[in-house]
């Protein structure tokens, strides 16, 4: 179904939420995507051989950092719905920003396990609280078009990021340092200094933002309002009820898989391109590897923005996330058997594309159906569990490529997760009542 045609305040509030706060809130998320994932640039430049890692330790430190991240997740976005989201989204970056700095001078296996760790821990509570944060700004028929752009942030960290970290990492020698350490501390700071700005940007309601007018706090105020009394209406939702909702624990076993393969390509592609040269017999340079890296991410955040156009446009609907999920699954293998650079980085880009389209759509699903202190739960819990995915994708995609010496079977596993969260979302939409609507996605 077609969106109503908007009133004047309508399209006037949204168009300045737009441009005030999701380029701020994805300017942060780019930055936490690629703090994140700094570790996927400096292992194969260098880091691996200085602290002589094995593929399996650098899956586990990769993904022990989601050890601290799962266990705080939940507390950390309740706390986010206590204290107000713009002192908590930025205590959280600056203290991630702190601990990432830190990585430049790590010098031992051991050390890297703590960092990653500790950094786990400060960034617990982010993703979930920017989710939460951004959705509790417009109505839910807007939701799909704000998250998108949103999410826009994370391919492109690595088109950009990528690129940025081969920049810095080609800075070998300054302050006599490696360049993958040049590249920690070059892509750390940042993270401080924006979490300082945010306090001073971030408003916490509409009633305090003093770049809407009387007119459009009232629009907004009034809609959002009446949105929750709706979903209050319908049922009442206690944070035990949460825990006991079948639809978020479904929703955690989809993200799951959206999660595994999104994480198995952000830690491992950097390395896989790496590969190339023994596979293919072509040589790149730093820099070239960090452009290949971003081809992917760049045609899934062209592909990302149009797919959440349509589900804009007709509504969310549950095609609009499992069809995705079964293209997904089924490009990872296919990646394993091109015969060139160039046709293993346009199916990994099929890959890609999947995941992205999906995600920001996946989103909109807990704040339709929750609200309050119960969505901020939903949301962290979806995460937290989710990104279980973060760890294993890390320590069994390394495991794997050690016990087979290829990356074969682990791309086999992506495939078969993606696949699983499109199976599981059909069955999710399947059974409804016959009294809900017919989609998930668009209840409300």
């Amino acid at each position: 179904m077609n969106q109503p045609t908007m009133t004047a305040v309508e399209q006037s509030t949204i168009r300045k939420i737009s441009w005030r706060l999701v380029p701020f809130v994805a300017l942060m998320f780019f930055i936490n995507f690629l703090d994140r994932t700094a570790i996927s640039f400096a292992g194969p430049n260098g880091m691996t051989q200085d602290l002589g890692l094995t593929a399996l330790q650098f899956g586990l430190a990769s993904g022990i950092f989601f050890i601290g991240y799962i266990l705080l997740e939940v507390p950390s976005n309740l706390a986010l719905h206590k204290f107000g989201a713009r002192r908590w989204l930025a205590r959280i970056m600056i203290s991630w920003g702190i601990v990432s700095l830190l990585f430049t001078w790590v010098s031992s296996v051991e050390g890297l396990y703590t960092l990653r760790l500790l950094l786990g821990i400060a960034e617990a509570g982010f993703f979930p609280g920017a989710i939460l944060y951004l959705s509790m700004w417009v109505p839910g028929r807007h939701r799909s078009k704000i998250l998108s752009l949103f999410y826009l942030a994370q391919p492109l960290t690595v088109v950009f990021g990528a690129p940025l970290a081969a920049s810095l990492i080609q800075q070998h020698g300054l302050f006599g340092m490696e360049g993958w350490r040049v590249m920690f501390m070059g892509v750390s700071i940042p993270a401080i200094l924006i979490g300082i700005v945010a306090l001073f940007w971030l408003v916490d309601s509409p009633r305090q933002a003093k770049w809407l007018t009387a007119e459009e706090k009232t629009w907004l105020t009034t809609e959002l309002e009446a949105e929750h009394q709706q979903k209050q209406g319908h049922q009442k939702h206690s944070l035990r009820s949460v825990m006991g909702n079948g639809r978020v624990w479904m929703l955690c076993l989809i993200y799951f898989g959206f999660i595994y393969g999104l994480y198995a390509l952000a830690f491992f592609l950097p390395t896989i391109i790496a590969g190339f040269q023994q596979q293919f017999g072509t040589t790149f340079n730093v820099m070239q590897k960090g452009l290949i890296t971003g081809v992917p991410y760049l045609i899934a955040a062209v592909v990302m923005f149009f797919w959440s156009k349509d589900a804009t446009r007709r509504g969310c609907k549950t095609w609009h996330i499992a069809i995705p999920a079964l293209a997904g699954g089924i490009s990872v293998p296919l990646a394993l058997y091109m015969d060139s650079p160039f046709t293993t980085i346009m199916v990994i880009a099929i890959t890609a594309s999947s995941i992205f389209a999906a995600l920001p759509n996946f989103w909109t699903l807990p704040t339709q159906f929750l609200t309050g202190a119960s969505a901020a739960a939903a949301i962290a819990l979806i995460n937290t569990l989710g990104n279980v995915a973060g760890f294993s994708a890390g320590y069994i995609t390394g495991a794997l490529h050690d016990a087979t010496n290829s990356y074969a079977l682990p791309m086999f596993v992506v495939g078969g997760f993606m696949l699983l969260s499109a199976f599981l979302m059909l069955l999710l939409n399947r059974r409804r009542s016959p009294s809900q609507p017919t989609s998930l996605a668009q209840e409300h």
